[in-house]
């Protein structure tokens, strides 16, 4: 009769916890993890982990599969890339709690639209609004099934609409009374496990009507309230976004709303591409928070947080051109047909962008300085002379001429790949800085949002090739980016029972091939709720992901396992 269940035979284990590799067996049996070390006994199912990683599932804090959640039941592209926990509700927006009737639906739907850039054909026929109260929310997703675990945050966006109405809508002061039932919804969410509370006071944080998202002036005494709420209930945690790289800007709000709440609170952090630049100072601030006794943790994007563009998707250098937007509804290959007329081409070339007034993201479309080529091998830090900009001067033409001529190649178009953020002076040194930063952990991947405009959430992919194995100058260790990515995230959320290979801790496990690990190119598939199309990245190197002892992922294909569920906070 066999000791366990499973044991991964001689891998290299990284447990999590930041401590140094070494070599051993891990048996897993009931779906909890029942012994590591040499020579165990043997298992109902031997694997053999010889020469790979063996390492906790990465549990991912920055997620919108809100909508996904309700519609699919494979969390991909997350569920390809080691993820075996996610945290939905994040910068504030959500789908509850919503009022039932069509015009509160519609708003919901369409700030999600706009601030995650999830088309309002795929939100209006993919969700069955079955819910009203975020508990109701909460009771659906427990009846469902997924390939990973799933946590949410009450979205403070709806939650201020549901309570104040269009007067929340149009950011008005929320009076007493307002602040109270919040408060109260919060409490009630709490009780039946939210995560905490997420918000945004971000500008770049928009519907698609343009308007500023609903919390973006939400004054400090109303968050403050919340805060009070969290300490009286003894948990959750406080998700924020603020425009922190603004000149000036401090982290003096978020840390009184962590001193308030006694609770963890964590935030978007990262940097511009050019001067002057402000984390040195914001890494600073941090570290005294915590110092204090706070628990104050940055998210960081370990690459540049990156845009797609091209024909197909949201945005392109052109996507507001006279030409363009006539072309636009054209099915794709028509389209292309079209674009790659020369009269088109020159027409388009000739005629003037303006602004797009609902999608701030939209204004950074001709900045070719930071974009590039990612190719069928994706380079994410690429010097400033490979830059589109850089071709283009090479090839004696203009940025906008390569650009558009990239993206009409091949049958679906060529894609460009534009570094918003995190590509100071041309490098990712600067993300090495603050990813030194103990502070600091491995987040924003933004899974299940921006399906036509961002493909982040490969981050952890990313952060180990890249990172961990193969830049020369300020490489990190192994050991390190596994526990950014899995221990230190399951403790800001206060899942004490993930995030680290140990006898007795769930059986969430990644074994991985690190030598061949890579990353595959974004695709385009048309697979969401009234035929969306999204952007998907795959990866190579996943030899399995299981999740509480069951195999999700083998040879990185999907095996068709749901053994995950919503986690309710305690």
């Amino acid at each position: 009769m066999s000791a366990f269940d499973i044991v991964l035979r001689e891998g290299t284990v990284v447990d999590g916890t930041g401590a140094d590799p070494f070599v051993a067996d891990v048996a897993i049996s009931g779906g909890r993890i029942a012994a590591i070390g040499p020579n165990l006994s043997r298992g109902t199912t031997e694997i053999n982990a010889s020469g790979q990683i063996v390492t906790p599932g990465f549990v991912d804090l920055h997620t919108h599969y809100d909508g996904q959640v309700t519609w699919d039941n494979r969390l991909a592209p997350s569920s390809y890339h080691g993820v075996t926990t996610a945290v939905i509700g994040n910068c504030g927006v959500g789908f509850a709690p919503c009022r039932r009737d069509a015009a509160s639906r519609d708003a919901m739907v369409r700030l999600m639209e706009g601030v995650e850039d999830i088309p309002h054909p795929v939100l209006t026929e993919g969700l069955p609004w079955t819910w009203e109260t975020f508990p109701d929310y909460l009771d659906f997703l427990a009846s469902r099934t997924y390939d990973i675990d799933v946590a949410a945050y009450v979205p403070h966006a709806p939650l201020r609409v549901y309570v104040m109405g269009q007067r929340g809508a149009d950011r008005e002061p929320a009076t007493q009374t307002d602040i109270a039932e919040m408060c109260r919804l919060l409490e009630q969410a709490l009780d039946r496990g939210a995560l905490g509370i997420a918000t945004s006071r971000s500008l770049f944080h928009r519907s698609s009507d343009g308007t500023a998202i609903p919390t973006y002036q939400a004054a400090q005494a109303e968050l403050m309230a919340f805060a009070e709420v969290l300490r009286a209930k003894g948990k959750g945690v406080f998700q924020i976004v603020e425009d922190i790289h603004v000149p000036g800007a401090s982290l003096d709000n978020m840390r009184e709303l962590a001193r308030t709440s006694g609770r963890p609170l964590t935030f978007s952090i990262g940097t511009g591409n050019t001067g002057p630049y402000g984390y040195p100072r914001l890494l600073d601030e941090l570290a005294a928070a915590n110092a204090e006794g706070l628990v104050m943790k940055g998210q960081l994007m370990p690459r540049g947080i990156g845009m797609i563009l091209g024909f197909e998707l949201t945005l392109n250098p052109f996507y507001t051109t006279s030409t363009f937007a006539r072309l636009a509804p054209l099915p794709l290959a028509e389209r292309l047909e079209q674009l790659r007329r020369p009269e088109i081409r020159a027409a388009i070339l000739s005629e003037p962008m303006d602004p797009d007034p609902a999608l701030v993201l939209g204004r950074a479309v001709r900045d070719f300085d930071h974009m590039f080529l990612l190719g069928d091998d994706p380079d994410y830090e690429q010097p400033p002379e490979r830059s589109i900009a850089g071709r283009a001067r090479e090839a004696g033409i203009t940025p906008e001429e390569l650009a558009y001529d990239v993206m009409t190649e091949g049958e679906s178009g060529g894609l460009l790949y534009l570094a918003m953020a995190n590509y100071a002076d041309g490098s990712l040194d600067a993300v090495g800085d603050i990813l030194s930063h103990p502070d600091v952990v491995l987040g924003l991947g933004d899974g299940g949002a921006h399906v036509g405009t961002i493909c982040d959430a490969s981050y952890s992919t990313f952060a180990l090739c890249h990172w961990a194995r193969d830049r020369q100058r300020g490489r990190k260790t192994v050991a390190d980016m596994v526990h950014r990515m899995t221990q230190a995230t399951a403790r800001v959320i206060g899942l004490e029972d993930r995030g680290e290979l140990a006898v007795g801790k769930r059986a969430d496990i990644n074994v991985i091939d690190l030598a061949q690990l890579a990353l595959r190119p974004p695709q385009v598939c048309h697979d969401l709720p009234a035929g969306g199309r999204r952007l998907i990245q795959r990866a190579t190197g996943y030899s399995l992901t299981m999740l509480a002892g069951e195999i999700v992922l083998r040879d990185d294909e999907p095996t068709g396992l749901l053994p995950g569920r919503l986690i309710r906070a305690s």
